[in-house]
């Protein structure tokens, strides 16, 4: 299958919406690069000696997307053990909560909180989404009756990380640094590390060096113009793209007028899911540049994005 770029089926002042190679029923884009071979090769490579936690915990006050007003993450408690005894909610009787300690809780949150990934409904061009999805015919009442995070297959496919602030000497990338294409070759070339059509590419810019710190992990991130956007999607063949910021954009963006270009490039036009908020603090310390990446995201029905748990694991040839 091609790389890109793909047949546009619209097109105004300069953004494209493509339609999708795999045909009018699709809704998930390249993740269509991850085939029953592709998952058994890289599998048949893990060291299972090496896994590395991807993700990020969840707490109150978390760094979130929270300019728009979306909610932040909350967590309450719905039984305690003295509650579960003085108003009896459960059903069962004081005396057996005396004995049967009860806990639970609730939490809510924006569907971009944390370690999540972004499905291809989560931003398009002028009501146009990628392979012809719109608002008008697909939209429910409460969510996307197509394209939700409830299709998004598991992921088990080759990632390799791209360790941008490492190969530039840093611990992060300065506020707003835009990372070039030759910055993502020069990263590739000193670990030693090609990044292959079908791969998740993984940008570290050091950002979790402030992570939690909310108003630093936010402020002004390090991230990928269009032209990075393009050379990876459509020279390198990318399947998937993650970064260790809150955005994969760079912040502020290149061009002024603008709502977070890089996205709707790799959504509308590339048809690339995105993956943010991966913590690659412990792969680079461990010099692991080639893995195999496993995510499952909550299957949320109709969902513009869901929390994933993903985890790495080191190939064979990094043992």
């Amino acid at each position: 299958m091609d790389s890109g770029p793909f047949e546009i089926l619209f097109e105004r002042e300069g953004l494209q919406v493509s339609r999708s190679p795999w045909g009018p029923e699709d809704n998930i884009g390249r993740l269509n690069l991850m085939t029953e071979e592709s998952r058994r090769e890289v599998m048949s490579r893990v060291d299972a000696s090496r896994v590395f936690d991807l993700a990020v915990d969840y707490f109150v006050g978390m760094p979130s997307w929270a300019a728009a007003g979306d909610p932040r993450y909350q967590i309450w408690m719905t039984h305690t053990p003295d509650g579960s005894v003085n108003d009896r909610a459960s059903g069962a009787k004081s005396e057996v909560h005396e004995r049967y300690s009860y806990c639970g809780d609730s939490i809510s949150m924006y569907t971009h909180t944390g370690t999540h990934i972004d499905m291809l409904n989560h931003l398009g061009h002028f009501g146009q989404f990628w392979n012809g999805r719109t608002a008008g015919k697909d939209l429910g009442s409460r969510q996307w009756l197509q394209g939700g995070a409830d299709e998004c297959p598991p992921i088990v496919n080759r990632a390799v990380l791209l360790d941008v602030a490492r190969s530039k000497g840093v611990e992060c990338l300065p506020e707003g640094y835009c990372i070039s294409p030759e910055d993502l070759r020069q990263a590739s070339a000193s670990q030693g590390t090609d990044v292959q059509p079908g791969d998740i590419a993984l940008i570290r810019t050091g950002r979790m060096s402030v992570w939690p710190r909310f108003e630093d992990y936010l402020r002004s991130t390090p991230g990928i113009g269009l032209e990075s956007a393009k050379y990876l999607c459509e020279e390198l063949g990318v399947m998937c793209i993650g970064t260790d910021a809150i955005s994969i954009d760079v912040d502020p963006h290149e061009i002024s007028d603008t709502f977070v270009p890089v996205h709707g490039y790799l959504f509308a036009t590339a048809g690339t899911p995105v993956i943010e908020v991966l913590n690659l603090e412990e792969l680079s310390a461990a010099h692991v540049y080639e893995l195999a990446f496993i995510g499952m995201p909550l299957k949320l029905r109709g969902a513009t994005g869901s929390p994933i748990r993903p985890i790495g694991m080191a190939l064979s040839s990094q043992a």
